[in-house]
């Protein structure tokens, strides 16, 4: 019981493009939770750079580009062969979650841009249901709040929401992100008016 008390919390930071998943796992990163730190592990092999001091990063293992050139991939494709490289190991990766345990509360995961290359992939799957059956873990839908003032945008969000939720059966927070700007913009929109 003591053994299960140590090992962090999991998030996994999920959204589509453009939502802010890094910029948001770059506050958090920020953050003295519960009194640490959390542990960042970035799963973008395609980003250029990382804001927040990763602790792990896909792209000290697999090179994205090199991957792309070798296998004669489009950036998607890259994206999803790298995953699929990184998951074959990801048993390794949960041995160094549980321990930062020790030091750490939560473990916040950053995933790739194109939500779709890790929520439908087999890669995406791998990563997800190993660390549901070694940690506690929760997914964190981030949503883009001033692209989804469009009543059909909002819905598009929701139900693809919904659909992650179906799929993975683990707990699950919306975080509304950008509301500091869409309330600054709504208020300037009304004053204006």
């Amino acid at each position: 019981m003591e053994e299960e008390a140590k090992k962090p919390v999991c998030l996994i930071i999920l959204g589509m493009a453009g939502a802010g998943k890094t910029s948001f796992t770059r506050r958090l990163a920020g953050k003295v939770i519960n009194g640490s730190r959390p542990y960042l592990i970035n799963l973008d092999p395609a980003c250029r750079e990382v804001p927040y001091p990763a602790n792990i990063d896909i792209r000290d293992t697999v090179d994205y580009k090199e991957v792309m050139k070798q296998y004669g991939l489009g950036p998607n494709g890259g994206i999803v062969t790298a995953l699929n490289l990184f998951s074959t190991k990801f048993g390794q990766v949960v041995e160094l979650i549980e321990k930062a345990g020790k030091k750490h509360k939560y473990c916040v995961i950053d995933t790739p841009g194109q939500i779709e290359v890790f929520t439908w992939s087999a890669s995406g799957t791998i990563v997800t249901e190993t660390l549901a059956s070694s940690c506690p873990t929760v997914v964190v839908y981030v949503m883009d709040t001033v692209r989804s003032v469009s009543p059909v945008t909002f819905m598009s969000n929701m139900l693809y929401a919904c659909s992650i939720l179906y799929k993975t059966r683990l707990p699950f927070i919306v975080v509304m992100n950008k509301v500091s700007f869409y309330c600054g913009c709504y208020i300037m929109q009304t004053l204006c008016i």
